[in-house]
């Protein structure tokens, strides 16, 4: 026996040993070498930060095409000329596309989940630095391809972010869908590869990088969520990588797995035996855990500010864990609700909607909790604690709209209206960027070592809550009205006429909330220059990242290792000297 044990303390030594020993890679000298092919993750952490900053100006800069055009459907813009029908359906794939893949799915988990996950778990670095470096490079690569469909002959595609053939899979199928629908598709494929190598790093880290002490039980509820949108990651890009692959092969080598026998401009297309419905599902089941890709890293983060900034432990810290990781599971089982109008058989669509309606419970379950830890917490209002209760609110919102699409029979009147348009950006669109600016406000002094000015985080938040609101509540309006998606032009139709002054009224709502964001990014840009000097823990927080120097050195924590005694979120523990008690404090009283 005894025998037994010293073989599990020498493997567990051996373990700690070669995690440590493998991430002790000198300091990068050169420029090159620090900033461009780095393989520190902190580096890595903020090329991917930045390349969604990049990514998110241009799709809102598409979306604002769209609202303009919307209400003026004639108007001749400076160096655009007029929107045509054709043009504005790219300017909506390209916008989905974008916003979905390379600002939602890239800044919570490629950006604060690289900087943050090794330090918050007290490791160096991440298990495969290289790995991680490529992961950026072949996701920036997708961008540049993304952004490169604009400028080949015909444009970019008009099949919708979600690509569905047989439009997507005919190239004469129409305007864009011949070179820059297939740039498309080869930008998706190297996304896919990027989140995967990603996707495997984050796991393992999480499991085998873990500082003496910090059992799984101990993470903060940000490296779970990490954790848990790594594995839907590693489960759902495969799927989307594999379908991708076969549109490429329809579109160029003429197969058929998604084009059936069928007329194109009176043309029998070379194709038949193909389903458009395998994409379909291959599509959406990516597509339902993409939504928890986006969001998952943003319930961990509000999680955290919730907690800190109400000076309380997290109510609830397990079944936060366990919620989430139902919701990861429920997420891979619901995809069939996007396909309630494709003709599915009522069974299937009554399994469909009672899951959906399931996965309402541990999200419901998260809800309460955060409602929880703010009761009777001595909450202190600063810009990460706005946006974090701002998500909360959204999340709320945009997720009362799911239990009703969630019935196949209101969905089928629904689901090509503006009604789910509003649903979804409250729930996956905004409520993802707001956990992506509280990150933001609440890391700032961790990454550069200067506090953001806190006066113009709240005009910001301000702006933007209620702007959001303005212009996506009436979406849910428009859509029971009967307004549909994807329409182009509907200024002279008269069942809609109106819907005008709605319309207008979400147009200029649009114009402020966009132009607000011009206050984050001077905020941004200003405080990295001549924002106040931070200390090292600004906000009396417990977790690791604010036991190590501002900012942290290249192997995080200066040459030692940290030891963890406690949970992530012991505030308000009686008899301790301060009102919270950090992760690395050896245990004199007793905690929560």
């Amino acid at each position: 026996m005894a025998g037994g044990t010293g073989g599990g303390e020498t493997i567990m030594a051996t373990r700690e040993f070669a995690a440590h020993e493998g991430h002790a890679h000198a300091a990068p000298q050169g420029f090159i070498r620090k900033w461009v092919f780095s393989l520190d993750h902190k580096v890595i952490g903020l090329q991917y930060y930045f390349l969604a900053l990049t990514a998110v100006l241009v799709g809102m800069f598409l979306s604002l095409l769209m609202r303009i055009h919307l209400i003026w459907p004639n108007i001749t813009l400076p160096l655009l000329g007029d929107i045509k029908p054709e043009t504005y359906l790219t300017l909506v794939t390209m916008h989905g596309t974008i916003m979905v893949f390379f600002v939602l799915t890239t800044a919570p988990q490629g950006g604060f989940g690289n900087y943050f996950l090794p330090i918050q778990i007290g490791a160096a670095d991440m298990a495969f630095p290289v790995l991680n470096m490529l992961s950026f490079w072949v996701t920036a690569l997708a961008f540049i391809v993304m952004l490169g469909a604009f400028f080949v002959t015909g444009g970019a595609p008009l099949h919708g972010w979600t690509g569905y053939p047989p439009l997507s899979a005919v190239p004469t199928a129409g305007p864009g869908e011949g070179p820059g629908a297939d740039m498309w598709v080869i930008s998706i494929a190297l996304f896919c590869i990027g989140a995967l190598m990603s996707a495997l790093n984050f796991i393992t880290t999480t499991l085998d990088m873990r500082a003496k002490g910090m059992s799984m039980m101990r993470m903060p509820l940000t490296c779970w969520a990490w954790f848990i949108t790594a594995i839907l990651g590693l489960l759902a890009f495969g799927v989307l990588f594999s379908a991708g692959i076969l549109l490429l092969l329809d579109r160029n080598a003429g197969t058929s797995f998604y084009v059936p026998l069928t007329v194109f401009s009176g043309q029998i297309v070379a194709h038949k035996g193909g389903s458009p419905l395998l994409w379909q599902h291959l599509f959406w089941f990516f597509g339902h855990p993409e939504v928890y890709i986006a969001i998952l890293p943003a319930m961990g983060l509000c999680s955290q500010l919730v907690s800190v900034f109400s000076r309380k432990p997290i109510f609830g810290y397990k079944a936060m864990v366990y919620a989430m990781l139902s919701i990861g599971l429920l997420g891979f089982m619901v995809w069939g609700h996007h396909m309630f109008m494709s003709g599915m058989s009522p069974y299937s669509a009554f399994a469909f909607s009672i899951m959906t309606m399931a996965i309402g419970v541990p999200s419901a379950i998260k809800t309460f909790n955060w409602l929880g830890t703010l009761w009777g917490g001595r909450i202190r209002l600063a810009s990460p604690m706005l946006f974090a209760i701002g998500f909360v609110s959204l999340f709320v919102s945009g997720g009362i709209s799911g239990p009703f699409l969630a019935q196949p029979t209101l969905d089928i009147p629904l689901h090509d209206t503006a009604f789910v348009t509003g649903h979804f950006h409250l729930i996956m669109g905004v409520a993802s960027i707001f956990g992506i600016f509280a990150a933001t406000y609440y890391w700032f002094p961790k990454m550069f070592g200067r506090m953001m000015n806190e006066t113009l985080a709240r005009w910001h938040f301000w702006l933007t809550f209620v702007g959001t609101y303005c212009i996506f509540m009436p979406m849910h309006y428009a859509g029971m009205a009967g307004q549909p998606r994807r329409y182009s032009q509907f200024t002279e139709l008269h069942y809609l006429e109106k819907l005008i002054p709605l319309n207008t009224f979400i147009t200029f709502a649009a114009f402020v909330t966009i132009s607000a964001q011009l206050i984050f990014i001077f905020n941004l840009f200003w405080s990295m220059k001549a924002g106040k000097k931070a200390s090292d823990n600004p906000w009396e927080a417990t977790t690791l990242e604010w036991t190590t120097a501002t900012p942290p050195p290249h192997d995080n924590f200066g040459g030692h290792t940290p030891v963890v005694y406690n949970g992530p979120y012991e505030y308000g523990v009686p008899g301790a000297p301060r009102d919270y008690v950090m992760q690395t404090d050896p245990t004199t009283v007793a905690t929560h």
